[in-house]
Parts: structure tokens; sequence; C-alpha cells
């Protein structure tokens, strides 16, 4: 395994993260796997040094938080493994228990302290882009955070450009802490935030550590035309459909077979590298349900794409239109 710093800070991941989503209680999503599947996977990429682990409050009702804390606590040691987590979504059903107000955000720290049983989240994030609440409190009370001790670095999820360099120069201005990573939707089939997002990022060092380098299974080889939209997790993940299955996008998953042919990598494989060697990337977020996921995932931190898989890759990508989701 190779690390990285995350963005401007001194803080050290892994090349890959492992996604809790997949994490949990299959009561929340059916393919969520359940604590006794889920042990066996987060143990193995403490073995093959993954050492940065992304959850949230929402996934599972928080189910996915324990799960994870329980088998790092079993599995690792504290001070070398990297827990990020996220808030913004409901909670429950009353008013402040979403979103970004320091009410919200105070008390779900404490809550996802609780469940994860640690005393500091390292990655605190936003989850959800939410226009409602001043930016300044969300600055001002992440730096509280930061300040007692209960979260060491900040970060945002799926923020618009605009919103997200508003949220540095205030930072900045007022004297309070940065975010210093964003988690963006981002895979050879869903580019749309290289327009601006992204070489904003690059520009500020903001440490990018993008989810869905596989497109949520659609950049796998077992789902043509006419299948992947019948697997379980499309079928029961609203998001799957709306962003997958443009005809170009399939497309990319022509070329990308070739490349996995050629270079004798599986399509998977050749997904994540694609990701995991753009510019500006520091760590893809993965998630994985299967062991047997992890080996090959990891083995591609040592295999970049030659120069000419890339632009057979890119050759086949259309640009989606004004107001694309993501």
């Amino acid at each position: 395994m190779k690390y990285v710093r995350l963005g401007k800070s001194a803080l050290m991941v892994s090349r890959i993260g492992l996604g809790a989503m997949s994490i949990g209680s299959p009561k929340w999503r059916p393919w969520v796997m359940d604590e006794a599947a889920s042990r066996p996977i987060i143990r193995r990429a403490v073995e093959l040094g993954i050492n940065f682990f992304d959850t949230s409050d929402y996934y599972s009702g928080g189910a996915s938080e324990e799960v994870l804390g329980r088998a790092l606590k079993d599995f690792a040691n504290r001070s070398e493994v990297v827990i990020a987590t996220k808030v913004g979504n409901a909670m429950g059903k009353g008013v402040n228990e979403r979103g970004f107000s320091r009410k919200h955000l105070i008390a779900a720290a404490e809550a996802s302290l609780k469940r994860l049983g640690t005393d500091h989240i390292d990655l605190y994030q936003t989850h959800i882009w939410d226009p409602t609440t001043p930016i300044d409190e969300l600055i001002e009370a992440f730096h509280h955070l930061i300040r007692t001790g209960k979260v060491l670095y900040v970060g945002a999820a799926g923020m618009p450009a605009w919103q997200f360099a508003k949220s540095l120069y205030l930072a900045d201005l007022r004297g309070w802490t940065r975010m210093c990573t964003m988690q963006n939707h981002y895979n050879a089939v869903y580019r749309e935030d290289e327009r601006e997002l992204l070489p904003l990022c690059r520009a500020e060092g903001v440490g990018v550590i993008p989810f869905s380098p596989l497109g949520r299974g659609f950049l796998t080889s077992n789902r043509k035309t006419g299948g992947w939209d019948k697997t379980q997790r499309a079928r029961t993940d609203e998001f799957t459909v709306k962003w997958y299955g443009r005809d170009c996008d399939y497309r990319v998953v022509d070329a990308m077979e070739a490349v996995a042919k050629r270079r004798g990598m599986t399509v998977p494989q050749v997904a994540l590298s694609w990701v995991l060697h753009r510019p500006g990337i520091a760590a893809p977020i993965l998630g994985v349900t299967e062991i047997g996921q992890l080996d090959p995932a990891v083995a591609v931190v040592d295999r970049p794409l030659e120069a000419e898989d890339v632009a057979a890759i890119d050759g086949a990508y259309e640009p989606r239109g004004p107001g694309a989701v993501g």
C-alpha cells in the first residue's frame, strides 16, 4: 500500500479508502451487509494496509458507524487508522435533526462519536449540500468541533464549486479551519466536476476523495445493456439508474473491456485505476461487498494505465449538459 497526504494537511491516508455505505444492516437497504458479513472485509482491508475508512451517520440509520467502530477496535490500533464520517442527512423527524445548523452539527458529532466508540473523529464531512444554512454558521461550527478536540479535520461532499470556494475564503477571512477534503461523485462515466470543482481543489490544495469510482457497479464487466439495471443494487438505489446508462456510458465500458484485455486486468481494476491516477486524486472511496474484491483493488495502486489506454477511455466519454445531478 502507498500513502499520501490528505490535501495540505499532514494527515496520511492509504491511496484507497474503504467506504462503509454497504456495511451496517440490510434492513436499511437490501444490498447492505450485516455485521457478521462486514467484519472479514474490514479485517482484510486493515491487513492490506488500508488505513482510511469512510462512513456516515445516515448509513443504515447509524448502524454503519457502530459496526465499523467495533471492527476497527478489534482489528486495528486507533492511532493507525483514519476514521471519516459525514453529517447532514435527516436523522429523525424533527426539523433540527438534519442540515448544518450549529445545533445539529454538535449533537450529530456527539452521536457519531458514541456510535463509533471513539473520542475523536479524524475527518468530519458534510454529506449533502444544504442551501438553507448560512455557510459561515457551518464553518464556525466545524471550527468549534476542532477546537474541542472531538474532530481533527473537516471536509465536504458534493458541494457546488462556488459554495465550496466561498467556504474556503470565509474560513481564511475569519481565522477558522478550512475544509481540507472534497468527497465528490467522480468516475469515467461521470466527470462533470472536471469543469469547476476539481480545478478549484487542485488550485487550493484540497484532497479529493471521490465516491463511486466504479459507478455503483456500472463500471464492471458483468453488467451489460439490459442487465446491469436488473441487479438488486440498481433496483433499490434510485441514484444508479439516474446517473448511469446513456449509450455513451456503455461505450466507455466497451473501451475499458478492451484495455482490460490488453493489459491483463479486470474491468473494475481499469475503472479504479482510471480514477486513482487522475490529477489531484488522493484516495478514491471504494465500496466492497465481497472480500475477494479487496486484493485486486489494492493491486491497482501500482498499476497506472498507459496514456493510450486513458485516451481510449476518455474518447468514449460524452459530457452531460447543464443541470446534471451528482
